[in-house]
């Protein structure tokens, strides 16, 4: 497993790994637990969204580690059920000096796509002191 390079609680929690930060790529995996589930049984949509929205900031990050992004817009198409272990992988489609545009694919252990997202984020320098907030 790699590091995120800053500390991201909420990820944490969700138990999200990553497994690939490199030129442009991201790969996290997540198995959701039984409280991220919805009532049919399945990955709650919102779990899927953290996993995609995390996915792709990790590939618009990979070509600049010192840098973090916030995410200023994301589109989430579902395409069917998202169930047991899952795989997330992001792709830097563009960059600007400020924007990073995405997309990200999530699969299930099967390697059926199950959801798909593209996601725009905003470059953030880092303050010095460990991992304080972002600033423009």
């Amino acid at each position: 497993m790699l590091s995120f390079g800053a500390d991201i609680p909420f990820v944490t929690e969700l138990g999200m790994t990553l497994h690939k930060m490199e030129g442009g790529e991201s790969e996290l995996h997540y198995t959701p637990q039984p409280s991220h589930l919805n009532s049919f049984g399945v990955t709650h949509g919102g779990a899927s969204m953290a996993l995609l929205d995390v996915t792709m900031a990790v590939a618009a990050r990979s070509v600049d580690f010192e840098m973090g992004v916030v995410t200023i817009e994301m589109k989430t198409s579902f395409m069917q059920a998202a169930r047991g272990p899952l795989v997330g992988k992001g792709v830097l489609l563009h960059r600007t000096g400020t924007m990073a545009f995405t997309e990200g694919r999530i699969y299930d252990a099967q390697g059926r796509l199950c959801v798909h997202a593209t996601g725009t984020f905003k470059y953030m320098k880092r303050k010095p002191e460990s991992n304080g907030p972002a600033t423009d």
